[in-house]
Protein backbone atom coordinates (compact mmCIF):
# COMPACT_ATOMS: atom_id res chain seq x y z
CA UNK A 1 0.00 0.00 0.00
CA UNK A 2 2.78 2.46 0.90
CA UNK A 3 4.99 2.98 -2.18
CA UNK A 4 8.61 1.86 -1.98
CA UNK A 5 11.40 4.28 -2.96
CA UNK A 6 11.38 3.52 -6.70
CA UNK A 7 7.59 3.67 -6.92
CA UNK A 8 7.48 6.90 -4.89
CA UNK A 9 10.03 8.50 -7.24
CA UNK A 10 7.99 7.38 -10.25
CA UNK A 11 4.83 8.87 -8.70
CA UNK A 12 6.54 12.19 -8.10
CA UNK A 13 8.10 12.31 -11.57
CA UNK A 14 4.83 11.49 -13.37
CA UNK A 15 2.33 13.17 -11.03
CA UNK A 16 0.84 15.29 -13.84
CA UNK A 17 0.88 12.64 -16.60
CA UNK A 18 -2.01 10.80 -18.24
CA UNK A 19 -2.69 7.75 -16.05
CA UNK A 20 -4.09 5.78 -18.99
CA UNK A 21 -0.73 5.97 -20.72
CA UNK A 22 1.21 5.33 -17.50
CA UNK A 23 -0.71 2.09 -16.94
CA UNK A 24 0.94 0.65 -20.06
CA UNK A 25 4.51 1.32 -18.94
CA UNK A 26 4.98 -1.61 -16.55
CA UNK A 27 7.50 -3.41 -18.77
CA UNK A 28 9.70 -0.30 -18.99
CA UNK A 29 9.89 0.06 -15.19
CA UNK A 30 10.30 -3.45 -13.71
CA UNK A 31 11.13 -2.12 -10.26
CA UNK A 32 8.04 0.07 -10.06
CA UNK A 33 4.64 -1.03 -8.80
CA UNK A 34 2.80 0.50 -11.75
CA UNK A 35 -0.66 -0.38 -10.47
CA UNK A 36 -0.03 1.33 -7.14
CA UNK A 37 1.67 4.27 -8.82
CA UNK A 38 -1.24 4.85 -11.19
CA UNK A 39 -3.74 4.69 -8.33
CA UNK A 40 -1.76 7.27 -6.35
CA UNK A 41 -1.21 9.61 -9.31
CA UNK A 42 -4.86 9.43 -10.33
CA UNK A 43 -5.99 9.92 -6.73
CA UNK A 44 -3.87 13.00 -6.26
CA UNK A 45 -5.04 14.46 -9.58
CA UNK A 46 -8.68 14.00 -8.53
CA UNK A 47 -7.92 15.44 -5.11
CA UNK A 48 -6.52 18.70 -6.52
CA UNK A 49 -10.01 20.05 -7.08
CA UNK A 50 -12.03 17.85 -4.74
CA UNK A 51 -9.69 17.74 -1.72
CA UNK A 52 -7.15 20.57 -2.13
CA UNK A 53 -5.86 20.44 1.45
CA UNK A 54 -5.17 16.70 1.21
CA UNK A 55 -3.61 16.91 -2.26
CA UNK A 56 -1.20 19.54 -0.94
CA UNK A 57 -0.03 17.16 1.81
CA UNK A 58 2.88 14.93 0.82
CA UNK A 59 2.53 11.29 1.81
CA UNK A 60 -1.25 10.98 1.66
CA UNK A 61 -2.26 7.55 0.33
CA UNK A 62 -5.21 7.42 -2.04
CA UNK A 63 -7.66 4.55 -2.62
CA UNK A 64 -9.01 3.19 -5.91
CA UNK A 65 -10.94 5.54 -8.20
CA UNK A 66 -14.43 4.43 -7.06
CA UNK A 67 -13.70 5.39 -3.45
CA UNK A 68 -12.34 8.74 -4.63
CA UNK A 69 -15.48 9.39 -6.65
CA UNK A 70 -17.79 8.42 -3.79
CA UNK A 71 -16.05 10.37 -1.02
CA UNK A 72 -17.22 13.82 0.07
CA UNK A 73 -15.54 16.93 -1.22
CA UNK A 74 -13.57 19.12 1.15
CA UNK A 75 -16.33 21.75 0.98
CA UNK A 76 -19.13 19.39 1.97
CA UNK A 77 -17.00 17.67 4.63
CA UNK A 78 -16.23 21.03 6.24
CA UNK A 79 -19.92 21.89 6.13
CA UNK A 80 -20.85 18.68 7.94
CA UNK A 81 -18.18 19.39 10.55
CA UNK A 82 -19.72 22.82 11.14
CA UNK A 83 -22.98 21.17 12.22
CA UNK A 84 -21.63 19.12 15.11
CA UNK A 85 -20.33 19.74 18.59
CA UNK A 86 -19.43 17.54 21.52
CA UNK A 87 -16.60 15.21 22.48
CA UNK A 88 -17.08 12.00 20.49
CA UNK A 89 -18.15 10.79 17.08
CA UNK A 90 -18.37 7.39 15.38
CA UNK A 91 -18.34 7.09 11.59
CA UNK A 92 -20.03 3.80 10.76
CA UNK A 93 -19.13 3.84 7.05
CA UNK A 94 -15.62 5.30 7.04
CA UNK A 95 -14.59 4.85 3.39
CA UNK A 96 -11.66 7.07 2.44
CA UNK A 97 -12.12 8.90 5.75
CA UNK A 98 -12.76 12.44 4.53
CA UNK A 99 -15.93 13.09 6.54
CA UNK A 100 -14.53 11.32 9.59
CA UNK A 101 -11.31 13.34 9.55
CA UNK A 102 -12.99 16.74 9.37
CA UNK A 103 -15.64 15.94 11.96
CA UNK A 104 -13.18 14.27 14.34
CA UNK A 105 -10.95 17.37 14.27
CA UNK A 106 -13.54 18.96 16.56
CA UNK A 107 -13.79 15.99 18.92
CA UNK A 108 -11.69 14.45 21.65
CA UNK A 109 -12.53 10.95 20.41
CA UNK A 110 -13.31 9.55 16.96
CA UNK A 111 -14.13 6.01 15.87
CA UNK A 112 -13.75 5.06 12.20
CA UNK A 113 -15.52 1.85 11.14
CA UNK A 114 -15.02 0.27 7.73
CA UNK A 115 -15.47 -3.30 6.48
CA UNK A 116 -12.83 -2.95 3.74
CA UNK A 117 -9.48 -3.73 5.39
CA UNK A 118 -7.46 -1.90 2.70
CA UNK A 119 -9.41 1.31 3.33
CA UNK A 120 -8.78 0.85 7.07
CA UNK A 121 -5.03 0.66 6.42
CA UNK A 122 -5.19 3.78 4.24
CA UNK A 123 -7.19 5.65 6.89
CA UNK A 124 -4.77 4.66 9.66
CA UNK A 125 -1.82 5.96 7.61
CA UNK A 126 -3.52 9.21 6.60
CA UNK A 127 -4.99 10.02 10.01
CA UNK A 128 -1.53 9.69 11.60
CA UNK A 129 -0.03 11.86 8.84
CA UNK A 130 -2.71 14.52 9.32
CA UNK A 131 -2.29 14.71 13.08
CA UNK A 132 -5.44 12.78 14.03
CA UNK A 133 -4.14 10.05 16.37
CA UNK A 134 -7.32 10.19 18.47
CA UNK A 135 -9.32 8.40 15.74
CA UNK A 136 -9.66 4.68 16.52
CA UNK A 137 -9.79 2.34 13.49
CA UNK A 138 -12.17 -0.60 13.57
CA UNK A 139 -12.32 -3.05 10.68
CA UNK A 140 -15.68 -4.77 10.45
CA UNK A 141 -19.35 -4.57 9.59
CA UNK A 142 -21.01 -1.52 11.12
CA UNK A 143 -24.20 -3.43 11.98
CA UNK A 144 -22.14 -5.91 14.02
CA UNK A 145 -20.03 -3.24 15.71
CA UNK A 146 -22.86 -0.78 16.44
CA UNK A 147 -24.25 -2.61 19.53
CA UNK A 148 -20.76 -2.66 21.07
CA UNK A 149 -19.98 1.03 20.55
CA UNK A 150 -19.52 3.28 23.56
CA UNK A 151 -22.20 5.96 23.73
CA UNK A 152 -21.23 8.91 21.50
CA UNK A 153 -22.34 12.48 21.04
CA UNK A 154 -22.65 11.82 17.31
CA UNK A 155 -22.94 8.92 14.90
CA UNK A 156 -22.38 9.54 11.19
CA UNK A 157 -23.46 7.06 8.55
CA UNK A 158 -23.33 7.15 4.75
CA UNK A 159 -25.14 3.99 3.56
CA UNK A 160 -23.95 2.37 0.34
CA UNK A 161 -26.30 3.38 -2.47
CA UNK A 162 -25.80 0.39 -4.77
CA UNK A 163 -27.60 -2.95 -4.73
CA UNK A 164 -26.05 -6.41 -5.08
CA UNK A 165 -25.90 -5.99 -8.86
CA UNK A 166 -24.06 -2.68 -8.61
CA UNK A 167 -27.08 -0.59 -9.62
CA UNK A 168 -27.68 2.75 -7.96
CA UNK A 169 -30.47 2.92 -5.39
CA UNK A 170 -32.00 5.90 -3.59
CA UNK A 171 -34.57 4.81 -0.97
CA UNK A 172 -33.17 4.37 2.54
CA UNK A 173 -34.59 0.84 2.79
CA UNK A 174 -32.68 -0.15 -0.36
CA UNK A 175 -29.31 1.14 0.90
CA UNK A 176 -26.81 -0.84 2.95
CA UNK A 177 -27.14 -0.73 5.85
CA UNK A 178 -30.86 0.08 6.02
CA UNK A 179 -30.86 3.05 8.41
CA UNK A 180 -34.65 3.03 8.68
CA UNK A 181 -34.38 -0.41 10.30
CA UNK A 182 -31.43 0.69 12.47
CA UNK A 183 -32.99 3.97 13.60
CA UNK A 184 -33.78 2.96 17.18
CA UNK A 185 -30.37 1.35 17.72
CA UNK A 186 -28.58 4.40 16.32
CA UNK A 187 -30.39 6.71 18.74
CA UNK A 188 -29.61 4.34 21.62
CA UNK A 189 -25.86 4.66 20.90
CA UNK A 190 -25.67 8.42 20.25
CA UNK A 191 -27.29 11.70 21.21
CA UNK A 192 -27.39 12.76 17.56
CA UNK A 193 -27.24 10.88 14.27
CA UNK A 194 -26.27 12.35 10.89
CA UNK A 195 -27.25 10.35 7.80
CA UNK A 196 -25.79 11.27 4.42
CA UNK A 197 -28.25 10.45 1.63
CA UNK A 198 -28.59 10.69 -2.11
CA UNK A 199 -29.68 14.12 -3.37
CA UNK A 200 -32.38 12.22 -5.29
CA UNK A 201 -34.05 11.01 -2.09
CA UNK A 202 -37.66 12.00 -1.42
CA UNK A 203 -37.33 14.15 1.71
CA UNK A 204 -40.90 13.70 2.94
CA UNK A 205 -40.79 9.91 2.54
CA UNK A 206 -37.40 9.74 4.29
CA UNK A 207 -38.64 11.72 7.27
CA UNK A 208 -41.64 9.44 7.60
CA UNK A 209 -39.42 6.33 7.63
CA UNK A 210 -37.23 7.64 10.47
CA UNK A 211 -37.75 8.82 14.03
CA UNK A 212 -37.02 12.26 15.47
CA UNK A 213 -35.72 13.98 12.33
CA UNK A 214 -34.67 17.35 13.71
CA UNK A 215 -33.05 18.89 10.62
CA UNK A 216 -32.72 18.17 6.93
CA UNK A 217 -29.78 19.89 5.23
CA UNK A 218 -30.01 20.12 1.45
CA UNK A 219 -26.44 20.90 0.36
CA UNK A 220 -25.55 22.26 -3.07
CA UNK A 221 -22.11 23.30 -4.32
CA UNK A 222 -22.04 25.98 -7.02
CA UNK A 223 -25.75 25.40 -7.62
CA UNK A 224 -25.44 21.62 -8.03
CA UNK A 225 -27.24 19.58 -5.39
CA UNK A 226 -24.71 17.19 -3.81
CA UNK A 227 -26.04 15.79 -0.55
CA UNK A 228 -29.00 15.43 1.77
CA UNK A 229 -28.12 15.27 5.43
CA UNK A 230 -30.75 13.99 7.87
CA UNK A 231 -30.07 14.80 11.52
CA UNK A 232 -31.83 12.73 14.15
CA UNK A 233 -32.01 13.68 17.81
CA UNK A 234 -33.02 12.05 21.08
CA UNK A 235 -35.89 14.52 21.39
CA UNK A 236 -38.77 15.30 19.06
CA UNK A 237 -38.69 18.55 17.10
CA UNK A 238 -40.60 20.16 14.29
CA UNK A 239 -38.44 19.20 11.32
CA UNK A 240 -36.47 22.14 9.96
CA UNK A 241 -35.26 22.24 6.37
CA UNK A 242 -31.94 23.99 5.80
CA UNK A 243 -31.15 24.85 2.16
CA UNK A 244 -27.49 25.68 1.59
CA UNK A 245 -25.65 26.54 -1.61
CA UNK A 246 -21.87 26.71 -1.13
CA UNK A 247 -20.20 28.98 -3.67
CA UNK A 248 -16.84 30.62 -4.15
CA UNK A 249 -18.47 33.91 -3.15
CA UNK A 250 -19.85 32.51 0.11
CA UNK A 251 -22.94 30.65 1.28
CA UNK A 252 -26.55 31.11 0.21
CA UNK A 253 -28.92 29.96 2.93
CA UNK A 254 -32.66 29.62 3.42
CA UNK A 255 -34.45 27.64 6.12
CA UNK A 256 -38.02 26.87 7.09
CA UNK A 257 -40.11 24.50 9.19
CA UNK A 258 -41.38 21.60 7.10
CA UNK A 259 -44.89 21.79 8.56
CA UNK A 260 -45.11 25.53 7.81
CA UNK A 261 -44.35 24.94 4.14
CA UNK A 262 -47.14 22.35 3.96
CA UNK A 263 -49.59 24.83 5.46
CA UNK A 264 -48.50 27.94 3.55
CA UNK A 265 -50.24 29.32 0.49
CA UNK A 266 -48.18 30.21 -2.58
CA UNK A 267 -48.84 33.69 -4.00
CA UNK A 268 -49.24 33.42 -7.79
CA UNK A 269 -48.33 36.37 -10.00
CA UNK A 270 -51.07 37.87 -12.18
CA UNK A 271 -48.42 39.62 -14.27
CA UNK A 272 -44.65 39.82 -14.66
CA UNK A 273 -42.91 42.32 -12.44
CA UNK A 274 -39.63 44.10 -13.10
CA UNK A 275 -37.47 41.26 -11.75
CA UNK A 276 -37.26 37.50 -12.18
CA UNK A 277 -35.85 35.06 -9.60
CA UNK A 278 -34.65 31.48 -9.90
CA UNK A 279 -34.02 29.72 -6.55
CA UNK A 280 -30.75 27.85 -6.13
CA UNK A 281 -30.61 24.08 -6.55
CA UNK A 282 -30.90 23.34 -2.83
CA UNK A 283 -34.16 25.29 -2.50
CA UNK A 284 -35.59 23.70 -5.62
CA UNK A 285 -34.75 20.22 -4.31
CA UNK A 286 -36.29 20.97 -0.94
CA UNK A 287 -39.52 22.13 -2.59
CA UNK A 288 -39.79 25.44 -0.77
CA UNK A 289 -42.43 27.63 -2.45
CA UNK A 290 -44.86 29.28 -0.07
CA UNK A 291 -42.36 29.97 2.69
CA UNK A 292 -39.84 31.28 0.15
CA UNK A 293 -42.34 33.56 -1.61
CA UNK A 294 -43.82 34.93 1.59
CA UNK A 295 -40.44 35.49 3.22
CA UNK A 296 -39.09 37.56 0.31
CA UNK A 297 -42.43 39.09 -0.75
CA UNK A 298 -42.25 37.66 -4.26
CA UNK A 299 -44.80 35.83 -6.40
CA UNK A 300 -44.56 32.57 -8.28
CA UNK A 301 -45.17 32.63 -12.03
CA UNK A 302 -47.09 29.34 -12.03
CA UNK A 303 -47.73 26.60 -9.42
CA UNK A 304 -45.42 24.28 -11.40
CA UNK A 305 -42.71 26.82 -12.28
CA UNK A 306 -39.76 27.39 -9.99
CA UNK A 307 -39.60 31.03 -11.07
CA UNK A 308 -40.70 34.12 -9.16
CA UNK A 309 -41.19 37.80 -9.86
CA UNK A 310 -41.47 41.16 -8.06
CA UNK A 311 -41.53 44.88 -8.85
CA UNK A 312 -38.74 45.67 -6.38
CA UNK A 313 -35.35 43.95 -6.39
CA UNK A 314 -34.72 41.51 -3.52
CA UNK A 315 -30.94 41.74 -3.19
CA UNK A 316 -30.62 38.94 -0.64
CA UNK A 317 -32.60 36.37 -2.65
CA UNK A 318 -30.82 32.96 -2.46
CA UNK A 319 -30.46 32.22 -6.15
CA UNK A 320 -30.15 33.96 -9.48
CA UNK A 321 -31.67 37.43 -9.92
CA UNK A 322 -32.54 39.08 -13.23
CA UNK A 323 -33.91 42.38 -14.49
CA UNK A 324 -36.67 41.73 -17.03
CA UNK A 325 -36.17 43.65 -20.27
CA UNK A 326 -39.02 42.24 -22.33
CA UNK A 327 -41.45 39.33 -22.62
CA UNK A 328 -43.62 37.97 -25.38
CA UNK A 329 -45.39 35.01 -26.87
CA UNK A 330 -43.89 32.51 -29.27
CA UNK A 331 -45.46 34.07 -32.35
CA UNK A 332 -42.95 34.89 -35.08
CA UNK A 333 -43.57 38.62 -34.68
CA UNK A 334 -43.15 38.60 -30.88
CA UNK A 335 -39.95 36.56 -31.12
CA UNK A 336 -38.53 38.91 -33.75
CA UNK A 337 -39.27 41.99 -31.64
CA UNK A 338 -38.06 40.40 -28.41
CA UNK A 339 -34.79 39.04 -29.79
CA UNK A 340 -34.08 42.23 -31.78
CA UNK A 341 -31.15 40.68 -33.67
CA UNK A 342 -29.85 38.89 -30.55
CA UNK A 343 -27.43 36.21 -31.73
CA UNK A 344 -26.25 34.83 -28.39
CA UNK A 345 -28.13 34.06 -25.17
CA UNK A 346 -28.32 31.74 -22.17
CA UNK A 347 -31.55 29.72 -22.41
CA UNK A 348 -33.43 28.15 -19.49
CA UNK A 349 -36.73 26.28 -19.72
CA UNK A 350 -39.04 25.90 -16.72
CA UNK A 351 -42.46 24.21 -16.97
CA UNK A 352 -42.17 24.37 -20.74
CA UNK A 353 -42.77 21.58 -23.33
CA UNK A 354 -39.45 21.93 -25.12
CA UNK A 355 -35.80 21.42 -24.21
CA UNK A 356 -33.32 24.27 -24.07
CA UNK A 357 -31.36 22.79 -26.99
CA UNK A 358 -34.46 22.46 -29.16
CA UNK A 359 -35.51 26.01 -28.34
CA UNK A 360 -32.03 27.29 -29.10
CA UNK A 361 -32.19 25.73 -32.56
CA UNK A 362 -35.62 27.21 -33.16
CA UNK A 363 -34.55 30.70 -32.08
CA UNK A 364 -31.21 30.37 -33.91
CA UNK A 365 -29.11 31.81 -31.08
CA UNK A 366 -25.71 30.66 -29.86
CA UNK A 367 -25.06 29.82 -26.21
CA UNK A 368 -23.56 32.42 -23.83
CA UNK A 369 -23.38 36.18 -23.59
CA UNK A 370 -25.12 38.65 -21.29
CA UNK A 371 -28.70 37.97 -22.37
CA UNK A 372 -30.80 35.37 -20.51
CA UNK A 373 -33.93 33.88 -22.06
CA UNK A 374 -36.47 32.01 -19.90
CA UNK A 375 -39.14 29.93 -21.61
CA UNK A 376 -41.92 29.18 -19.18
CA UNK A 377 -45.66 29.12 -18.48
CA UNK A 378 -47.58 31.85 -16.67
CA UNK A 379 -50.49 31.37 -14.29
CA UNK A 380 -53.03 31.74 -17.13
CA UNK A 381 -51.17 28.92 -18.95
CA UNK A 382 -49.72 31.23 -21.59
CA UNK A 383 -46.31 30.13 -22.87
CA UNK A 384 -43.92 33.08 -22.77
CA UNK A 385 -40.31 33.94 -23.52
CA UNK A 386 -38.75 36.34 -21.00
CA UNK A 387 -35.66 38.34 -21.89
CA UNK A 388 -33.45 39.33 -18.93
CA UNK A 389 -30.07 40.52 -17.78
CA UNK A 390 -28.40 39.29 -14.62
CA UNK A 391 -28.42 41.49 -11.53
Amino acid sequence: MIPDKLTAEFINEHRNDDVRKLALLGARYPGVNIRLAVTQIEGRQLAKSKLPAWSATDGVIYPARLSMEQCSSEETARYKASLIEGESIADLTGGFGIDCSYMAEKMKKGIYIERNSELCDIAAHNFALLGLPHIEIRNGNSEDILPTLPHCDWIFIDPARRDGAGRKVVALSDCEPDVSALCDTLLERANNVMIKCSPMLDITAACRSLRNVKDVHVVAVNNECKELLLILSQQEYETKIECVNLTGAGKQHFSYIQKEESASSVPIAKRLGSYLYEPNAAIQKAGASGTLANHYNIEKLHPNSQLYTSDNLVEEFPGRKFRIEAAGSFSKNDIKVLLNDTRQANITVRNFPETADALRRRLKVADGGDIYLFATTLADNRKVLIKCRKE
